[in-house]
C-alpha cells in the first residue's frame, strides 16, 4: 500500500502525518474519539487547559487498552487449555482404533 499525507485536528491544532493507506479510516476516528472525549471531560471537570484533558484521554485509553490486552491473555490461555484437552481426547480416541 502507498503512503498517505493527510492532517488530523486534535485539540484544535492541526497535525500533519504520513500514514499507511489503510491506517486512514482508523486515525480519523481516533482523533475525532479523542476530540469528542476532551469536550466530555471539558463538560464534567473545572478541566480546561488541552494539556490536561488530553493527560486525561491518555489515561483513560491506556487503561482500557492495558484492560482489554489482559482479556485477551485471558481467553487466549483459556482457549489454548481447551485445545490441548481436545487433543489429549482426540489422541486417546485415536489410539484406540
Amino acid at each position: 500500500m502507498e503512503d498517505l499525507s493527510i492532517k488530523l485536528t486534535v485539540a484544535n491544532r492541526t497535525y500533519p502525518l504520513t500514514i499507511k493507506a489503510e491506517q486512514e479510516e482508523y486515525m480519523r476516528k481516533a482523533a475525532t474519539l479523542i476530540n469528542e472525549r476532551m469536550k466530555v471531560y471539558e463538560a464534567n471537570y473545572s478541566v480546561k487547559d488541552h494539556q490536561d484533558l488530553i493527560a486525561m484521554c491518555a489515561l483513560e485509553f491506556a487503561s482500557k487498552f492495558l484492560e482489554t490486552e489482559n482479556r485477551r491473555s485471558a481467553i487466549d490461555e483459556s482457549v489454548s487449555d481447551q485445545l490441548e484437552e481436545m487433543e489429549k481426547f482426540l489422541s486417546q480416541y485415536l489410539s484406540q482404533y
